[in-house]
């Protein structure tokens, strides 16, 4: 009779907490990003996003 052992490693698991973090720094950094540029008097950075604001619905004008 053969005896086959297996041994499994247990992986450290990201915090939920840490996630949740992430995720709503991303929003507000995300947010910031959009605002500060749909709201700029520079047009240059108004420009750069000009298309992409207006496909998704962000009012500029």
């Amino acid at each position: 009779m053969t005896t086959t052992t297996t041994q499994s490693l247990a992986l450290p698991q990201a915090r939920s907490s840490s996630n949740v973090t992430s995720l709503i720094g991303a929003v507000l950094l995300g947010s910031v990003i959009v605002f500060a540029t749909g709201f700029s008097g520079t047009s240059a950075a108004h420009n750069a996003a000009h298309d992409m604001r207006h496909a998704n619905a962000f009012p500029c004008h």
